[in-house]
Parts: structure tokens; C-alpha cells; sequence
């Protein structure tokens, strides 16, 4: 079979992007989830569980890594990020490459947060970027739990601006309304199901 068509999902903090790669899982597209593929890592068993015990053993509890103690330690240790990044990108990285290589679809989605920020971009062959209006991002961000104003804008300050990952998109996603949201992740199939019918 030849290789799948990738589509690297990704937006800023509060966008839409989760909901919207549902989207594309609900029309039948293989999605990869990025987060998803850190909750594996970190559960008991997990590769990252021993490297990070390895690292920092208080911050293992229970056969898993707690996510909580590591943020606790970057808020007191400027290098622990760095540190912790080493270990958790390079077994991310693999499990994506593992996921394009064994999943038997024609298309594929790799929903990543940092998708520009950390390089992936180069493994992708079409951008969608989500996208809201500021107020509504906000708004979103503060209701969930633990986010306070001060993380917000931690997490914002390591994104690449929201104007600039729409400049660099092939598809921009506006998750506004729901199902205006839903149409348009089907023209995006649809346009990408075009142009495998020309290849």
C-alpha cells in the first residue's frame, strides 16, 4: 500500500483543536493524538516511566509518572523542561513514526500542539490550522481546571502566535460554531481525497 496522506492537525491553546480532530475521527480518519501518545508513555509500563525515574524519583508514583510532580519541578528548576523534553520527544516521535507506518488508511491526522514549534511540520503533507477569536480562546482556557490567568499566558508564550500558524496553513479551521466546524473538516477531506484521485 502506498503511504497515507498526512494531515498535521494543530492550534493554539483553547482553539478547538481535540474537538476537531474528533471530527475527523468521527468521518473515518485515523487520528493520532499527541497527548494521547504522553498519557501511554507516562502510564505504568510506559517507556518514559523508568527514564524519568531514572531523572527525577519522586516524581514516580505508583508505577507511573505524575505529571503534576514534573510540573512542580520545572516551576522550580529552569532546566528540568529542557530535561524532561529530552527524554519524552525522541519516544513521542517514535510512536508517531510508528503509527503512519502500521495504520492501514489512506489518510491520517497527527494532532500535535507544537507542530511548528518542535519541527514536525517537515513530516506532514498538508497544515490545518484551528483558530478562534481571542475572547472565545480565553474563555475557553479558564474554565478548565488548574488554568489560572498566569499559566495561560506561560503556555501562549511558547506557542507560535495564532496569525502566524494561519499564514502557514494550507487549511484554517474556525471552531466557532459546531457544526459550521464539522462542514469544514469535511471539505478538507474531501479536498484531500481529490487529490489523491489525481495522483
Amino acid at each position: 500500500m502506498s503511504r497515507p496522506t498526512v494531515i498535521g492537525l494543530t492550534g493554539s491553546i483553547g482553539m478547538g483543536k481535540s474537538t476537531t480532530a474528533a471530527m475527523f475521527a468521527e468521518a473515518g480518519v485515523a487520528v493520532w493524538d499527541a497527548d494521547a501518545a504522553v498519557h501511554r508513555l507516562y502510564a505504568p509500563g510506559g517507556l518514559a516511566v523508568e527514564p524519568i525515574r531514572a531523572l527525577r524519583p519522586e516524581a514516580v508514583r505508583n508505577g507511573a509518572v505524575d505529571r503534576h510532580a514534573l510540573k512542580a519541578w520545572i516551576k522550580t528548576d529552569p532546566g528540568a523542561l529542557a530535561r524532561i523534553e529530552a527524554i519524552v520527544h525522541p519516544l513521542v516521535a517514535a510512536d508517531r513514526a510508528a503509527f503512519i507506518q502500521y495504520t492501514k488508511a489512506d489518510i491520517i491526522v497527527l494532532d500535535i500542539p507544537l507542530l511548528f514549534e518542535i519541527g514536525a511540520v517537515n513530516e506532514v503533507d498538508i497544515v490545518v490550522v484551528v483558530t478562534a477569536p481571542k475572547e472565545m480562546q480565553r474563555e475557553r482556557v479558564l474554565e478548565r481546571d488548574r488554568m489560572d490567568i498566569a499559566t495561560f499566558e506561560t503556555i501562549l508564550s511558547k506557542q507560535m502566535p495564532d496569525a502566524d500558524k494561519r499564514a502557514r496553513a494550507d487549511f484554517v479551521i474556525e471552531t466557532v460554531e459546531i457544526d459550521a466546524a464539522r462542514a469544514q473538516v469535511h471539505r478538507v477531506i474531501d479536498a484531500v481525497r481529490e487529490g489523491l484521485a489525481d495522483a
